[in-house]
C-alpha cells in the first residue's frame, strides 16, 4: 500500500514554493508569509499550507496582493489546495473579488515506476526543443488545444530556458510539420520532485498513446537526473490516464483568480 499521507507531507514540505533559478524578467518577493511572483503573464501568489494569519489581518494580506497587481494593470492568481489553512481562506478570497477556477487533481507518482521507453504512433517523432520558432509553435499548439490565448507561453518558456536550461525540458511530438502533442518538465532543485506540465494533445490525435508516451519519457528523464517523485496538477481528462500509469491522488488544487476591471 502507498502511504499517501507521507506523499502529501513531502509535497507540502517541498512543492509549495518555486526553487532554482528565477526566470529573466521575473521578480520573487515576499509579503509576510506569501511569495509574490511578478513579471509574468499574470501575477502569482504562492504560500505555505498555513499562511499563519487570520481574520482582518488575512483580509489585509489578500487585498494587498490584489491592489499591487491592480496598480500594474494585471490579474493575479492565488493557488490553494483543499487542505490549506485557515479554512476560511477561500471565502475571504472570494469576498475580495477572486474567482475560483476549475479544481485540478494533485497526483504524485514514483519516477522509477513510471519511467519507460515512450511508445509513439508510426510517423511521430519526439524531440526536445528550445529555439524561438519551436517555442512559438509550442505556444500555438497549446492555444489550439486549450481554446485559450497561450501566445505568452513562448516568451515564458524562453525566459525559463535562459535562466537555467538544465531546469526545464520542453518536448514536442511531431507528425510531419504538425505538433500533435506538447509537454514540459520543470525540475525542482533541492527537492525530490519534478513537475510535469503542459500535456496537450490535438483532438484528432487523442487515444493513440501520445500523452502516455510523454509521461514515460519525462519520468525516464527524471530518473536519469536523480529525482524520485513526479507531480501533476491534473485536469479531469488527464487524471484517469495518470492513475492508470500509477499516480496517486493526494489533494486538489484551485487557482483563485482576480482580474482588473475592463
Amino acid at each position: 500500500m502507498v502511504d499517501t499521507a507521507a506523499l502529501l507531507a513531502a509535497y507540502d514540505a517541498q512543492m509549495r514554493l518555486p526553487t532554482g533559478a528565477v526566470p529573466s524578467g521575473m521578480i520573487y518577493e515576499y509579503d509576510g508569509p506569501v511569495l509574490r511572483i511578478v513579471g509574468g503573464h499574470v501575477g502569482r501568489i504562492r504560500a505555505p499550507r498555513d499562511v499563519g494569519v487570520t481574520g482582518a489581518d488575512l483580509d489585509r494580506l489578500i487585498m494587498r496582493q490584489r491592489d499591487y497587481f491592480q496598480a500594474r494593470g494585471q490579474g493575479v492568481e492565488w493557488k490553494l489546495r483543499a487542505h490549506d489553512l485557515p479554512a476560511d481562506l477561500p471565502e475571504r478570497l472570494v469576498a475580495a473579488g477572486f474567482v475560483p477556477q476549475e479544481p485540478a487533481t494533485v497526483l504524485l507518482g514514483f519516477a522509477e515506476e513510471v519511467a519507460a521507453e515512450p511508445v509513439l504512433p508510426d510517423g511521430v517523432v519526439l524531440r526536445r526543443v528550445s529555439d524561438t520558432e519551436d517555442l512559438r509553435r509550442f505556444a500555438d499548439q497549446q492555444t489550439e488545444v486549450l481554446g485559450l490565448d497561450c501566445s505568452w507561453v513562448a516568451a515564458d518558456l524562453a525566459a525559463r530556458v535562459s535562466a537555467d536550461p538544465d531546469q526545464i525540458t520542453i518536448l514536442v511530438a511531431e507528425a510531419g510539420n504538425r505538433l500533435v502533442c506538447t509537454a514540459l518538465v520543470d525540475y525542482c532543485p533541492g527537492t525530490d520532485f519534478v513537475a510535469l506540465l503542459g500535456g496537450a494533445t490535438l483532438p484528432d490525435w487523442r487515444g493513440r498513446g501520445l500523452y502516455r508516451a510523454m509521461i514515460a519519457a519525462r519520468a525516464r528523464e527524471a530518473v536519469a537526473r536523480g529525482f524520485r517523485l513526479l507531480h501533476v496538477d491534473a485536469s479531469p481528462a488527464s487524471a484517469p490516464i495518470l492513475r492508470r500509469c500509477g499516480f496517486h491522488e493526494i489533494t486538489t488544487s484551485t487557482h483563485y483568480q482576480w482580474m482588473p476591471p475592463n
